[in-house]
């Protein structure tokens, strides 16, 4: 029989539970009004903020002080070179009053019980953890500082702490003497959090707390991982589009010199040995039976890419767009826009280190989903949940490649066929061919032009491959409930909300080859369409492009903030329409998770090539809570923003993907990095906002449309090259 007593929740598991239950109600009433409900859901998406998804019950699960009075941060969020570590670091010493030196930051495995349902990405690690860490962290100093009181015997209302030393009446004792030999705590109401002022070192620009073991080259990655008795695995991976897995002959692979065990599953074949080169010889010497249905072309994927092909899904409208731009008007103006297939090219090929025995598993590995990969293992192996152990790594690049990680899976089956640890990684050309990719997109613009160069109407249709649906961390109930990929749309809807008429029609389209998560998924592709396209609309109504966005601009919250980095981009560049001593400048802005960003970029041509000279970001994050980790995130998002609209690009040729190694895979390197790159951060937001991603957004617009400036030339896909 249920208890009468209302169950008090906080607000946060409230939102938390109310928004799974949202899509069981949307499940019902998207049969009803399934345009309408469509797109309140994605208008909400668009501007939501993932809320932190993990256990914030005690602070124990999270802290450990040790014994030289140090404190121990188990992270649920992965470091993946972000800096995320040291925002954490800054979050928790300054409401446990410990200083920087004191902090050390490790990531939480499973078995600590300290899990984020979510994953890291999104650019959320900061910011979904800015109230949860330093309410835990306030509730662990006032557990601390109440059970010195007891020891000491003084009230604790005469006890100061600092530095992690508590005093008071004359006597002293530090966090470490205060913990020891206490095994059970109080856990007491969350105290009231500092103001802002007040903290020590939220806000400044504290050096990297991961900076000393990268420098000296520790081995903290995950091909790093060893354990005593390790054996190495590899896997036969299929290097054609839509192969299935039938059988495979192993009898010559299974008596090759060093070979252990061939693993034969119903879905992989997978070989054992004493050392990588023998566990590789064996694998090319089995033979695989594949079943593919079909042989593949870049032609083809463009066909089946191309607007008007997918499934449409409005997912924005105010006004009749539809009825203003089916007239004929020598004000209209409608032009299309590509992007092509995009690899992770992360440095780190994926893999993991897997020991399983006596219904334990340990997996050792980088992976961004660190409770969905414990729950794949537990469920494959058929274990608990509890019995296995995911202890994650530091990575060697991510950017949504390390959301999927069948491979720990894999790693885990022949650990358990042998009965020893079995390290198994991707080579390189695996890694390109087997990647979830980032899908190519088309997209078509139109807009009318008013006879004062405003714009009465305006729609964007976007064609993509899928990026969330399909992925572990979305549920399969989300794709007949959304519909539109909320991934492939990301940045896809019109900003510009002054505008009396718009639309946006998501198309999507599932291709052959996996496709998935890609750092800021679909914002580069959509801004580069939308911002090119608001930049010819600008030359045609003869307006100065930055000042054309602002008239287009809605003036509420959003749109305040996304003005005020567009006017600190022009003033802090000097933006000008003119082309000075065979310079261009380019200008686009975008609005990711809630983060306003806006871009100019200086281009010359040099040898038939576009050379970037300088870069202007102003972005406004909310609060910086490091300041220089924020700038150096901008300046990595607008490199690798660059990188892939102007030199990235995968093909299918006969039914394989290629290239598949660094160098035919185009990327940019050293020289064709800017010299400088100024980033202005605004905080007009009350609290820490999405940093790692948004400054890809507007980078490819912003190099196109100086392009124009410079040489005429109007380049409507990336990778951007010039035609003469």
């Amino acid at each position: 029989m249920m208890s009468k007593e209302k169950k008090k929740v906080s607000r946060r598991k409230f939102l938390i539970r109310g928004g799974l239950g949202t899509i069981g109600v949307l499940a019902v009433g998207t049969y009803l009004f399934r345009n309408p409900i469509r797109r309140g859901i994605a208008g909400a998406i668009d501007t939501a903020e993932t809320p932190y998804m993990g256990n914030t019950s005690s602070p124990i699960v999270w802290f450990e002080v040790t014994s030289k009075n140090t404190i121990v941060l188990h992270s649920p969020k992965v470091e993946m070179g972000q800096g995320t570590f040291t925002g954490l670091a800054q979050m928790a010493a300054d409401e446990l009053e410990v200083s920087m030196e004191q902090m050390k930051v490790i990531h939480a495995d499973t078995a600590s019980g300290n899990m984020d349902g979510f994953a890291t990405g999104g650019s959320t690690s900061i910011s979904s953890l800015w109230v949860p860490l330093r309410e835990l962290a306030a509730t662990m100093r006032e557990m601390i500082k109440n059970k010195a009181s007891e020891k000491m015997n003084i009230s604790p209302e005469q006890l100061s702490i600092a530095n992690g030393i508590v005093s008071g009446g004359g006597k002293t004792m530090t966090y470490a003497e205060v913990v020891k030999d206490v095994s059970e705590w109080d856990i007491p109401d969350t105290p009231n959090l500092k103001e802002l002022k007040d903290y020590k070192f939220v806000g400044k620009p504290i050096p990297r707390v991961d900076l000393k073991d990268k420098v000296f080259g520790a081995p903290i990655f995950g091909m790093d991982a060893a354990l005593p008795n390790m054996l190495y695995g590899s896997v036969v991976r299929s290097s054609a589009i839509g192969a299935t897995y039938v059988d495979a002959d192993i009898s010559i692979a299974s008596g090759m010199p060093g070979v252990i065990k061939v693993v034969k599953e119903p879905d992989f074949v997978g070989v054992v040995a004493n050392s990588l080169i023998e566990a590789e010889n064996a694998k090319n010497a089995i033979e695989v039976e594949w079943k593919v249905e079909r042989t593949w072309q870049t032609s083809d994927i463009e066909e089946m890419i191309a607007v008007g092909k997918g499934e449409p899904f409005v997912i924005q409208k105010e006004g009749d767009s539809e009825d203003i731009l089916n007239q004929e008007n020598s004000n209209i103006l409608k032009h299309d826009y590509k992007s092509p297939i995009g690899a992770h090219a992360q440095l780190e090929p994926n893999g993991a280190l897997a020991h399983v025995e006596d219904n334990r598993a340990t997996i050792m590995l980088s992976t961004q989903v660190v409770k969905i990969t414990r729950d794949e293992i537990a469920e494959r192996l058929g274990l608990d949940e509890d019995n296995v152990n995911i202890v994650p790594t530091f990575l060697g690049g991510g950017f949504g490649r390390r959301l999927h990680t069948p491979n720990a899976v894999q790693a885990a089956v022949m650990s358990k066929a042998v009965g020893k640890p079995v390290k198994c990684f991707f080579t390189r050309k695996e890694e390109f061919q087997n990647d979830t990719f980032r899908p190519p997109t088309h997209h078509v613009l139109k807009a009318k032009l008013l006879e004062n160069g405003m714009i009465e109407a305006m729609e964007h249709n976007v064609s993509s491959g899928d990026v969330a649906f399909g992925s572990p961390m979305v549920p399969g109930i989300a794709a007949p409930i959304l519909g539109a990929d909320l991934g492939a749309w990301r940045g896809g809807m019109i900003q510009y909300g002054a505008i009396p008429n718009f639309k946006t029609i998501s198309w999507r389209v599932t291709l052959p080859f996996a496709t998935s998560w890609w750092r800021s998924l679909g914002l580069l592709a959509n801004t580069f369409a939308i911002e090119s396209f608001m930049d010819e609309l600008a030359i045609v109504a003869k307006k100065n492009p930055a000042e054309f966005r602002l008239a287009h601009i809605q003036d509420d919250d959003r749109g305040f903030r996304l003005k005020e980095v567009i006017k600190a981009a022009v003033e802090k560049s000097g933006y000008t329409d003119e082309v000075i001593n065979g310079r261009a400048m380019g200008f686009a802005a975008s609005t990711d998770a809630n983060t306003p960003c806006a871009q100019v970029v200086e281009v010359s041509i040099e040898n038939k090539e576009i050379k970037v000279h300088k870069v202007t970001c102003a972005m406004d994050p909310g609060i910086s809570v490091n300041p220089d980790q924020v700038r150096a995130q901008c300046e990595g998002a607008i490199i690798m923003g660059m990188s892939a609209a102007m030199f990235e690009k995968m093909d299918v040729e006969d039914g394989q993907l290629t290239p598949t190694i660094y160098g035919p895979y185009q990327m940019a390197l050293m020289k064709n990095a800017p010299k400088e790159i100024e980033v202005v951060l605004l905080q007009n937001d009350d609290k820490p906002g999405a940093v790692g991603e948004p400054p890809l957004g507007p980078i490819g617009a912003a190099v196109a449309n100086a392009v124009f400036r410079l040489t005429g030339q109007r380049l409507r896909e990336m990778p951007l090259k010039l035609t003469t």
